[in-house]
């Protein structure tokens, strides 16, 4: 496992690098990976961003830039805020053995990489970044603003329990180059488009509640996003959603990706870890937001998840009593 500074050391040798960034890319790993494509440059290296053919309408500006051309051989490969190469894109899976070095903050984290960092305490993949980049040189605006998107997304504009003070500090650093932090507050945390409401409405209308109410389970079919005519971008982020209920420590909410296939996006309190659950199903993340898929019609599907959940908060309550 690498420290910042051999992190940094490994990074000025590259060139010739390819960023990837993981499956339904948030904010975190185009963020991540457009800062470090950025910081690249201004050391004087060639890199690019392997094109994500999931890239949402809000994440592109940020992405867009740094495309890696058809014609680009590249010599070094870097993964950012990916925590298993089962989260590689299609066009990505050549490079599955060929990651020089996989910079992540997942507790999931695979080591798949020739050489790896993990900081599994940090909210966003994008402070441990910030740390690897200021090792390398001045983090300049065209840096500090996609690592802005970075730490704000992954922390829901700093409003979620992974939100440190070291958070704070980062975001205060990128904030004193310069950037327009209010321009991407506005574009992520508080604008919304017709689609986004009405597939939020349906959500709410259709939504579960178990356990006594403290489990919600939320449900976006193929046939709502078709019905409301939604695309990725209207769809970014509605795992936020069920955890704004009052009384509910955990909520799911499964988006079904194909016919029978779900993808099951947990956020929760402290009762219940979310990775736990996840891992039960083949997935993971972090304690209170964590995901996997699920193969199987919706009813079945939603039944594994429950039973995941009613699991893991057992299996919590047994260790808990017998300390």
């Amino acid at each position: 496992m690498l420290t910042v500074s051999e992190a940094a050391k490994a990074l000025r040798a590259f060139d010739q690098v390819l960023i990837l960034t993981h499956v339904r890319p948030d904010g975190d790993t185009v963020g991540c990976a457009a800062a470090l494509c950025a910081g690249l440059r201004a050391l004087g290296k060639t890199a690019y961003l392997l094109p994500n053919p999931e890239l949402t309408k809000t994440s592109a500006p940020y992405f867009q830039p740094y495309e890696a051309p058809a014609d680009f051989l590249p010599k070094k490969i870097v993964s950012t805020d990916i925590a298993t190469v089962a989260l590689l894109p299609e066009n990505a899976k050549c490079y599955v053995g060929h990651i020089d070095l996989a910079i992540d903050h997942h507790p999931s984290f695979e080591h798949f990489g020739a050489a790896n960092i993990v900081r599994p305490e940090a909210a966003a993949c994008g402070e441990l970044l910030y740390d690897i980049l200021a090792a390398l040189g001045p983090i300049t605006a065209e840096i500090a603003l996609p690592l802005y998107v970075a730490v704000s997304t992954d922390t829901g504009c700093f409003a979620y329990a992974n939100t440190t003070a070291d958070t704070h500090a980062v975001a205060a650093a990128l904030m004193r180059t310069g950037i327009d932090y209010h321009a991407v507050n506005k574009v992520f945390f508080r604008t919304k488009s017709r689609k986004r409401m009405q597939l939020e409405g349906a959500m709410l209308d259709s939504m579960e509640f178990h356990d006594c109410g403290r489990v919600a389970v939320l449900s976006v079919p193929i046939s709502l996003m078709e019905r409301v005519n939604a695309t990725e971008s209207d769809a970014e982020d509605l795992s936020a959603l069920g955890g704004q209920i009052e009384g509910v420590d955990c909520a799911i909410t499964m988006r079904e990706l194909r016919p029978d296939v779900w993808k099951m996006s947990v956020r929760t309190g402290s009762r219940v870890n979310a990775t736990k659950v996840c891992q039960l199903l083949g997935g993971g993340g972090h304690a209170a937001a964590a995901g996997c898929t699920v193969e199987a019609p919706w009813p079945q599907a939603k039944q594994k998840i429950l039973d995941a959940v009613a699991r893991t908060v057992r299996e919590l309550s047994d260790e808990t009593a017998s300390c």
